[in-house]
């Protein structure tokens, strides 16, 4: 098995297309329907991770609901990065930081996507997720 992709609803597909692109996603491709489109992209060297899902004439923005938190994409820079949204008017909720204070886990900080998606940067291309040993519960 592997991991395909992530699907999310979006309604100004520019607009999204602009935000996602300067996160390093790349457009790859589109699938049609008769009330709905896909725009698939991905990371340079890894799939098309990303659905984004645009149903015609839809002017409502959709519902996020209280289960969805986050999606996470590791950034090569996070302060150009931050630099780079700033520019299209997309601040942070709140400055980078060390989450728990922990510095063997680097900085982050969650900016907002054209929809509302929450988004968390982490600093640094190569990241792996920090691992705490399991304790019991």
């Amino acid at each position: 098995m592997r991991f395909v992709h992530t699907c999310i609803r979006v309604r100004d597909p520019e607009q999204s297309l602009r935000f996602y692109r300067h996160l390093g996603f790349e457009r790859r491709g589109r699938l049609n329907f008769e009330t709905a489109y896909n725009m698939y992209m991905g990371l340079p060297g890894d799939g098309d991770t990303l659905e984004l899902t645009v149903n015609r004439d839809r002017d409502e923005p959709y519902d996020l609901g209280d289960g969805y938190n986050h999606m996470a994409v590791a950034v090569e820079d996070l302060d150009a990065t931050l630099a780079t949204l700033a520019r299209e008017g997309i601040e942070p909720e709140k400055p980078p930081y060390s989450p728990g204070g922990r510095d063997d886990v680097g900085r982050i900080c969650f900016v907002r996507d054209p929809d509302g998606y929450r988004i968390e940067l982490i600093d640094g291309g190569d990241f792996a997720t920090p691992q705490d040993p399991d304790v019991p519960s």
